[in-house]
């Protein structure tokens, strides 16, 4: 083996969300490959040739023949020149790899037909039982195709690209020589794409990962300059019309990279450039981390209905399962909150679902019937319907039920919304063992499936409304570095945020954070007046991601009899059913 050169010094190793590096501070190894023929299931690599580049200057190579353990067939070496005489005392893949892995590490693995160099490279790693490293690939070959029009470049061959950029270095088929060629021809091209908009790893990675890479359009190249000012940090950042119109808000860790990005090529959706037509400036806000970024983009999403956001069309749009406001109240979804709601829901069709499997368990009337507060029985429109004969409604629309024998089953409701009884969860399991027990077993997979969908609706609702009903909570996360982001919520609301970096005691950060957050003065409702999404967007922050909870006022609970234990019940009922075609034989929860 043979280096040449003084090897650079280490650096991280790249991840796909760190490929924001501008070009001229990436590290390239461009690699080529000789082998003992062109499949790498049969066949073995006899060369090794790699020369390691940064900002334009070459900071290192690697040259090697290795030991293949096979006979090089006669028309391979007529083409390389590389014969088995040569080869025999040359170290085998085994001593070779470990060298070119680590000349690898923390680089771009840069490749003419990248396919075939990293397809021998990952057989050779497998065979050696050593992890393939999944550098960053670029295909020179590919990038030709992106850059090059064909009238001035037929062939993409190395060799005729070396030729039409004068590289001084002639590809000959030996794997040092072609790794050179190809540095060159990778610096000539990485010239042309600037007027593509690609400036950095992240914007080349996708301009090739598009089949069909495009020019920035007009609008993109004129409007390039409203980038400049957006600062490196995280935040919301604000598309606007020259009016004044917000016409698109979004979120990034790094404000600057992304509103860069849409001045690229890497850009491609319709609606985007449509709204870059129109864009003449771009405000931000920056976020203390992401969470405020997220809420604050919810609110601005609210509040302004960007036409280009597609979630803008309905801002904050719920439904709620609500009783109605009647002597004899009924279920009805509705789309604002009201005292006892059971919500929120998505869709219409998901609280529908759940509005039926309710009234499974509780005994309210399915009729939407007014009836008359005084002397319901005088109701002469109104006559006793099917679902009284069959037992499942006593008919008050017909005068046959006074409202104090009414009044448990709106009391079951609001238990069962409060978490303070599970007892018509019950009847509706019973209902499954009872058709599941009658051999009826498509009939009790449908009864189990409204049981969930039921169960799953309250125990959602339970933890948000849980949520939104505390007077403060703080949370705080690590931020990855030694530090802590630190958020203070109110009824369901972001009141502040803030960081406590490495070195800084917290506790002195969060009561500062305390002292100057927002008032928020609850209102009625289940979730107090807060967005539905704000509320969700909370509680999985402050429930996921290794948070922890800081304070809690009054102390942070959550219903005994809520839904939770009876939809993992039901889930695993589902998963059971599904593996052996019947029902699951586990107990539903105890009381």
């Amino acid at each position: 083996m043979t280096t040449r050169s003084p090897a650079p010094r280490s650096t991280p190793q790249l991840s796909f969300d760190e490929l924001g590096t501008p070009l001229r501070d990436v590290s390239f190894v461009v690699l080529d490959l000789e082998t003992t023929g062109g499949s790498n299931r049969t066949d073995a690599i006899t060369e090794v040739g790699a020369v390691k580049v940064q900002g334009g200057d070459r900071v290192g190579e690697l040259a090697t023949l290795v030991d293949p353990g096979v006979t090089v067939p006669a028309d391979v070496t007529r083409l390389t020149g590389i014969t088995n005489a040569m080869l025999g005392t040359a170290p085998p893949i085994g001593a070779v790899l470990p060298s070119v892995l680590d000349f690898l590490s923390g680089s771009v693995l840069v490749a003419h037909n990248a396919p075939f160099d990293t397809g021998f490279l990952r057989a050779a790693c497998e065979r050696q039982e050593r992890p393939w490293p999944r550098p960053p690939v670029l295909c020179t070959a590919r990038l030709a195709r992106a850059v090059l029009p064909r009238s001035e470049c037929p062939s993409m061959r190395l060799g005729a690209l070396a030729a039409h950029f004068g590289c001084a270095t002639v590809p000959d088929h030996r794997a040092l020589t072609d790794a050179r060629a190809t540095v060159e021809v990778l610096h000539h091209l990485l010239e042309r794409i600037g007027n593509l908009g690609v400036q950095t790893l992240e914007e080349l990675l996708g301009l090739l990962r598009d089949r069909a890479p495009h020019r920035p359009s007009t609008a993109q190249r004129r409007r390039r300059h409203l980038a400049n000012d957006v600062p490196a940090a995280p935040g919301v950042y604000l598309f606007r019309a020259g009016d004044g119109e917000v016409l698109y808000v979004g979120t990034s860790g790094d404000l600057h990279r992304r509103v860069r990005s849409y001045f690229t090529a890497g850009e491609r959706r319709r609606r985007v450039r449509d709204m870059l037509d129109r864009a003449e400036k771009v405000d931000t806000v920056v976020c203390a981390h992401p969470l405020e970024a997220s809420v604050r983009e919810l609110r601005l999403i609210s509040a302004h209905k960007p036409r280009y956001n597609r979630r803008s069309r309905n801002p904050g749009r719920t439904w709620w399962v609500a009783p109605t406001d009647e002597i004899f109240p009924r279920l009805s979804v509705v789309a604002s909150p009201r005292a006892g709601a059971l919500g929120p829901f998505g869709s219409q069709r998901a609280a529908t679902d759940v509005l039926d499997a309710a009234l499974d368990a509780v005994p309210l009337r399915r009729c939407t019937v007014r009836i008359p507060a005084r002397n319901p029985a005088r109701n002469p429109s109104a006559s006793p319907c099917a679902l009284h004969e069959l037992g499942r409604c006593a008919a008050p629309c017909a005068g046959l039920q006074s409202p104090d024998d009414y009044a448990p089953a709106v009391h079951a409701w609001r238990d069962l919304v409060g978490g303070r009884s599970d007892t018509p969860l019950r009847t509706l399991a019973a209902e499954v063992d009872a058709r599941a027990g009658e051999g009826r077993f498509e009939s009790a997979a449908r009864a189990r499936d409204r049981l969930a969908a039921l169960a799953s609706g309250l125990d959602r609702a339970g933890s948000l409304a849980g949520l939104a009903g505390l007077d403060e909570v703080v949370g705080a996360r690590p931020d990855g570095r030694g530090g802590w982001q630190l958020a203070v919520l109110r009824h369901g609301r972001l009141a502040a945020a803030g960081n406590a970096p490495r070195g800084v005691r917290p506790m002195p950060v969060v009561e500062a954070l305390r002292a100057g957050a927002q008032t928020v003065l609850p209102e009625p409702g289940p979730l107090r007046g807060a967005p539905a999404e704000e509320v969700r967007l909370l509680y999985r922050w402050l429930t996921e991601g290794g948070t922890r909870l800081v304070r809690s006022d009054p102390a942070w609970s959550e219903a005994v009899h809520g839904g939770g234990p009876w939809r993992e019940w039901a889930e695993r009922a589902r998963d059971a059913a599904t593996r052996t075609g019947e029902r699951a034989p586990d107990e539903p929860p105890r009381p």
